[in-house]
């Protein structure tokens, strides 16, 4: 199979069978197991590359509907170049998908098309990534060695299509980048574990942090990147922190369920917006889904240990604050 680089029309709002596709009022609405755990994080360490001026490109191997591409992207620079490729709608060889695979297309994936994703990205933002409509084994011929700073792997679950994924990832980040591999733990997927942790005991991976579901990585120096989140997560007080040794790796678990999302893209189509690509293209932080506040921490210590007709006086004045 050849990979598909081209663009389908920006305009396209329908899908094959002439229904409208849907236009999410808010980054929440994009359909899409990407956790606030992850989120927090994915903001944390595109931030610091921002803040560090750590160069390179982004990757996405496997985007679903979009929405860990669409919080990428905002992290983008102009000179950068971000590229998603996942098979979205195409025929599958036999040779190249396995029965479970099968399943899983058939069922969880079963709307996944490339008109759905593209709606969803042009909703946040107004150009579409460099996209391969192919398998991830097409990333070493079409992502150049060495160019990237963030690859997130998120395609197949099968072994024997996660480890030369993982490689590939290897070949294309730069000094210090950084890798997240998806569903690492996961109890349906075992081959991503025998993967991540083969790479870890015997590719020399590294590991910096792991959520629920991703484990975050590299294959440079973790030590400064991971005293440093520890450090800030810590400060937050709103995640869940732990260290542990693992085949003589330090490794930091974190539990971010709880925690205040960080600033996510904006929608285009959601009320009162219609900025230009580059200006408000993050919904305040401290906002859930729909833009409503989220109470900060002294809020919610006055409303749950405070006695109620002390506590709601004092929350509105913080509120108003």
């Amino acid at each position: 199979m050849t990979a598909s680089a081209t663009p389908a029309s920006p305009s396209g709002t329908a899908d094959e069978g002439g229904h409208k596709l849907p236009r999410p009022g808010s980054f929440y609405d994009v359909p899409g197991w990407f956790y606030n755990g992850d989120v927090v994080l994915f903001d944390w360490f595109l931030g610091r590359q921002s803040r560090l001026d750590q160069r390179g490109d982004l990757l996405e191997m496997g985007a679903y509907m979009g929405k860990s591409a669409i919080m990428m992207r905002s992290y983008l620079r102009p000179d950068e170049t971000f590229t998603v490729c996942d098979l979205f709608d195409s025929d599958q060889e036999a040779a190249d998908i396995s029965a479970h695979n099968e399943r899983e297309m058939r069922g969880s994936y079963a709307t996944l098309t490339r008109r759905a994703f593209e709606a969803n990205y042009l909703s946040f933002h107004e150009r579409l990534p460099r996209i391969l409509q192919a398998p991830t084994s097409v990333v070493p011929d079409e992502v150049e060695d060495g160019s990237c700073r963030f690859v997130h792997v998120d395609a197949s679950h099968m072994y024997e299509h996660v480890h030369p994924d993982i490689d590939a990832a290897r070949a294309a980040l730069g000094e210090d980048g950084l890798v997240v591999l998806d569903d690492f733990r996961s109890e349906h997927t075992p081959g991503v574990s025998c993967a991540t942790w083969q790479a870890v005991l015997e590719g020399g991976l590294r590991p910096v942090c792991v959520t629920s579901q991703k484990f975050y990585g590299t294959w440079g120096d973790p030590k400064a990147v991971q005293d440093e989140l520890h450090a800030e997560l810590k400060e937050r007080g709103d995640c869940w922190l732990q260290y542990q040794d693992v085949a003589g790796h330090r490794l930091l678990l974190v539990g971010g369920r709880k925690a205040a999302p960080p600033p996510v893209p904006a929608s285009r189509h959601a009320k009162g917006t219609g900025r230009a690509e580059g200006q408000g293209q993050r919904q305040e932080a401290g906002r859930g889904p729909g833009g409503r506040p989220r109470p900060t921490l002294a809020r919610r210590a006055a409303r749950e240990l405070l006695p109620p007709i002390v506590a709601r006086p004092l929350a509105r004045a913080l509120a108003r604050r």
